[in-house]
């Protein structure tokens, strides 16, 4: 069954825009580069509801399967983003789940 991962943002204040920018587009770039992803989304939150605490981008990936999400979180390509986030990265929230369809 495909997983889909959704993950969520906040970033230190002193973060510059071009930054998080530069990461957004690296993290887009990881559908092409790791096999089994098979869509990457998301953007910078724009709810009117101030319920964000503080998240300021959540992008929601979509794996083939639970093997695709076990060879995505170790994979270089992801390891690259993910050293390049944790200097900018003040808080994560992820969660998964597989999707009934």
């Amino acid at each position: 069954m495909p997983i889909q991962h959704i993950v969520s943002f906040k970033f230190i204040k002193s973060a510059k825009l071009q930054e998080i920018e530069n990461l957004k587009n690296l993290f887009f770039s990881l559908q092409n580069k790791i096999p089994g992803v098979i869509s990457i989304s998301g953007g910078e939150n724009n709810s009117p509801e101030n319920l964000n605490k503080g998240f300021t981008h959540c992008f929601v990936i979509l794996f083939k399967n639970e093997q695709a999400r076990k060879e995505y979180l170790p994979h270089a390509e992801h390891q690259n983003f993910v050293s390049q986030l944790k200097p900018l990265m003040d808080d994560v929230f992820v969660i998964d789940y597989e999707l009934n369809i």
